[in-house]
């Protein structure tokens, strides 16, 4: 998804870098977004580098253990939430003082689990769900700066990662891989996954000066997920 979402911007005209948290996926800058020395550091580069930043997307999405919440191991869900939420704080209280030079605009990526709960899920839901409170404290905070903040709300996106999800819930439940994924399908309206483009299309809409006055919008992207459970 994230390489999805950073072609979109740059087909739009954008001058855009990314972070990894190694160099597997060839980034700009190599980042532990958990750690805030390393944030601080990345946050000070591209400032050298660009003279500023426009637009923020918080794309952090660590998929952490699939279990039962009294089988949780409880390191396991530390880390899950330390990434994918606190590495949202991070990489917004460090980018913030560019956005609020340029009235720029943030975009969260947290998940429809994180508006209907997900089971076995717990530690990924309670950082994507918490995603959703940021977002609408942040827009509250910034909104008289210029300073925009929404969140994406991915359904089921096809692709390698959802694929290790389905194969960890059927390691953990017994139940087959291929009636995880027709059950994942028949929770959606649309009776289909959905591609990372369409999630992509929605952050480069979201970030442009159509959408000037929305703030604080949680937008689902998902085909209309009636159902968390199959």
């Amino acid at each position: 998804m994230g390489k999805a979402i950073a072609d979109a911007f740059k087909q739009a005209g954008a001058t855009v870098v990314v972070c990894d948290v190694n160099g597997s996926t060839k980034p700009n800058y190599i980042c532990d977004v958990s750690k805030t020395s390393d944030v601080t550091a990345m946050f000070s580069a591209i400032q050298s580098d660009l003279g500023g930043l426009d637009i923020l997307v918080n794309n952090v999405g660590v998929p952490g253990p699939t279990a039962r919440v009294d089988e949780m191991d409880a390191d396991a869900y530390d880390e899950c939430v330390r990434i994918n939420l606190g590495g949202t704080f991070r990489c917004t209280s460090a980018a913030v003082p560019m956005l609020l030079q340029t009235r720029g605009s943030i975009i969260n990526i947290s998940t429809s689990a994180g508006i209907f709960g997900y089971p076995l899920r717990s530690p990924y839901v309670a950082a994507k769900w918490g995603i959703i409170g940021l977002t609408k404290s942040w827009a509250m905070e910034l909104g008289a700066d210029g300073v925009r903040v929404n969140a994406i709300c991915p359904g089921s996106v096809s692709g390698p990662r959802m694929d290790g999800v389905i194969e960890r819930e059927a390691a953990a439940t017994g139940v087959t891989a291929q009636s995880i994924r027709i059950g994942y399908e028949n929770q959606v309206s649309m009776k289909t996954f959905i591609d990372a483009s369409d999630i992509a299309a929605s952050a480069v809409f979201l970030s442009s000066p159509a959408a000037r006055f929305i703030t604080g919008q949680v937008l689902p992207v998902d085909g209309n997920i009636e159902t968390m459970r199959a």
